[in-house]
């Protein structure tokens, strides 16, 4: 008896992929991961390993590979999900293909992986919304920040694949649409958890809330961080909840990157009252919970703690944790360093790791800060391989 496949339900719909769009995702894939393992070892034969992948993905026995899974500690600890190389580049095809029509209906005020955003815009928006709502500082406002628990592993999987079932069958007009579906569905309905590689020691897992660990996450819940998709997935599940804040209730000032969210009004009182509302809006329609433990309500004068930033009037500088992570991201690097010369996957690591602490500071006043951290802290051993490019804004590595 013939096996079937996938696709056989839309074999008659089906447009197949071209090796061309392939390529293109293969070529945006490597930009970030090109000296890790996984890519160094697909490029000996990309041209092969595309076609063959290709050919699964159009003959319906395309399946996910095993992903690699570890700690890390900074700037929280947390589960990560490395996806095989491969699968990545599949990752960046679809995103390639939703992603303009998500951008359609996403509020401007959240900004997690989206072009042209991220953590320093969400910063500013948040310091504007202050303003603006205080009247230049001139008038009481008040600050409501709120964190979901255990985001990513509470994401119902079935939810949020009959989300993209309807989205996907109202606005995508492309002649691929049922094998853009079909990979949603993949995607979605992976459980890396079955197919992984534990790198490092299980040990490394002693002290993760069960909340943040997809191994504890109930059956058919939780996306794995780490993987493009689930970025951009999730910021598709919070959708609903962003119009719902900015549309039903009427809120003018609120921002969201990923799961931590802030709303500021000039009525404590209307912000206390909101908090059951968003509660109930995100049990009962998510699935999800807020956290607690994790609810700030305070005037404008006392600032607030924002993507590693802490927001007050008239200035914006560094929280404690974000210097102390730097400083002990640093102290791991020279530990490499001391031990061994830097293979180039582990200078790509350092640059990387680097420059991300880097990219943040560099837009607020510390200049001062990140000279006296890099020239008293980091080793002697990194200058052999690395220099500093722009007064101190990133790390290059050496030819």
């Amino acid at each position: 008896m013939k096996q079937l496949s996938l696709f056989d339900d839309f074999a008659d719909k089906r447009t197949e992929l071209p090796l061309e769009e392939l390529f293109e995702a293969y070529l945006e894939c490597r930009k970030k991961k090109r000296y890790t393992f996984n890519a160094l070892k697909f490029e000996i034969d990309y041209e092969d390993q595309l076609v063959q992948l290709c050919r699964e993905i159009n003959q319906g026995i395309y399946q996910p590979k095993p992903s690699i899974a570890f700690i890390v500690d900074k700037p929280v600890k947390r589960e990560i999900f490395a996806a095989d190389f491969r699968d990545r580049i599949v990752h960046h095809w679809l995103v390639n293909k939703i992603n303009p029509l998500f951008e359609k209906v996403f509020i401007y005020d959240s900004y997690a992986c989206r072009k042209n955003k991220g953590a320093h815009l969400g910063i500013k928006r948040i310091e504007k919304f202050i303003r603006q709502c205080s009247l230049q500082y001139s008038r009481d406002c008040y600050i409501l920040k709120l964190d979901i628990k255990g985001f990513f592993m509470h994401i119902d999987k079935k939810l949020l694949m009959n989300k993209l079932e309807n989205f996907i069958d109202e606005k995508y007009i492309d002649k691929d649409k049922q094998l853009v579906l079909e990979i949603c569905r993949i995607i979605v309905n992976n459980n890396p958890t079955q197919n992984v590689i534990i790198k490092g020691n299980k040990n490394n897992w002693n002290g993760l809330p069960a909340d943040k660990s997809l191994f504890r996450s109930p059956e058919n819940y939780g996306l794995p961080i780490g993987n493009l998709t689930s970025q951009v997935f999730a910021n598709f599940y919070m959708n609903d909840f962003d119009h719902y804040i900015k549309h039903i209730l009427d809120i003018r000032y609120y921002g969201r990157y990923v799961d931590d969210f802030v709303i500021v009004h000039e009525d404590k009182e209307f912000l206390k009252e909101l908090i059951p509302k968003l509660s109930l809006f995100l049990s009962s329609k998510l699935k999800l919970t807020l956290h607690p433990r994790k609810i700030y309500l305070q005037k404008y004068d006392k600032g607030v703690t924002f993507l590693g930033v802490v927001i007050k009037p008239f200035r914006l500088y560094i929280a404690n944790r974000t210097k102390g992570n730097f400083y002990v991201a640093m102290d791991k690097q020279n530990k490499i360093a001391r031990d061994h010369r830097p293979t180039e996957e582990e200078k790509k690591h350092f640059q990387s790791s680097m420059n991300s602490y880097l990219g943040i500071m560099k837009h607020y006043r510390t200049y001062v800060l990140r000279k006296k951290m890099i020239f008293k802290y980091l080793s002697a051993w990194w200058w052999n391989h690395v220099y500093l490019k722009g007064g101190i804004k990133k790390f290059v590595i050496k030819s």
